[in-house]
């Protein structure tokens, strides 16, 4: 997988479930049939269908691998049924919720609510952030963001933002002692507890993506750009309409 250029992300989450799979199951990988796959993912119904679907990609991509490098005869996994994953709904963390963690005793998690509720950025994008990735533009100054699988995106900084970026010392943004920076998981663990209970910190993106879409007078293909999105698909999911505006649109 990193041969073919997979992000660290992708190999960790793959590595965790099959680490998981092991645990949970007691027995040896091979021989394998598809029914204990199914058994095994079906026994984890309590999970959202897009973890459930996740865990499914990974024991895909492992007894793929082992049917090519010749270390079973057959892929068990190849008529593993799909995991139904319903249209997600934008989530929006509300605004009150967003001040309180902007009001976070730490100043790294205020500035970890603030990357991510006025810069979009992800927890993994946030862990990874350096000071070099912050540079001037013609009005003002922007963020590099180095996203999921290698991509990039250029993100304005808002004035308050930028004057926070700018104290720092040179280096990683929060600096740790793996890869020189905080995990992914750890940074949404310190913003998790800096907001009220069933917020979370992507739920600031959300809540970014909407109000972006709003501040934008509408314009998806610029919120789209923001978020890193290949797809406007994906970036509908993460803006919620205000009340009212469909009423509003059919009334011309």
């Amino acid at each position: 997988m990193r041969a073919a250029g997979q992000p660290e992300t992708t190999l960790y989450l793959r590595s965790y479930h099959m680490r998981r799979f092991a645990s949970e199951t007691g027995r040896a990988p091979f021989p394998m049939t598809v029914d204990f796959l199914a058994g095994y993912l079906g026994g984890h119904a309590k999970l959202g269908a897009s973890s459930r679907n996740s865990m499914r990609s990974s024991l895909r991509a492992f007894y793929r691998w082992a049917h090519l490098t010749g270390r079973i005869d057959t892929d068990p996994s190849a008529s593993l049924p799909k995991v139904k994953v319903q249209t997600g709904r934008p989530r929006p963390a509300p605004t009150k919720a967003v001040d309180e963690g902007k009001r976070a005793h730490d100043w790294r998690v205020r500035l970890m609510v603030n990357l991510a509720a006025h810069a979009g950025m992800r927890c993994g994008e946030i862990a990874k952030a350096h000071t070099d990735d912050v540079f001037p533009d013609l009005v003002g100054s922007s963020i590099l963001v180095h996203g999921k699988g290698g991509k990039e995106r250029t993100v304005p900084l808002r004035d308050e933002l930028e004057h926070m970026l700018k104290q720092l010392e040179p280096g990683y943004i929060f600096p740790g002692r793996i890869d020189g920076h905080l995990s992914p998981g750890y940074v949404s663990k310190l913003i998790s507890e800096a907001l009220p209970t069933n917020v979370t910190g992507h739920m600031l993106r959300h809540w970014f993506a909407t109000n972006a879409y709003r501040g934008s007078g509408g314009d998806i293909r610029a919120v789209q750009e923001l978020l890193g999105h290949a797809s406007v698909a994906t970036t509908q999911i993460y803006t919620l309409v205000e009340d009212g505006a469909t009423r509003r649109a059919v009334n011309f």
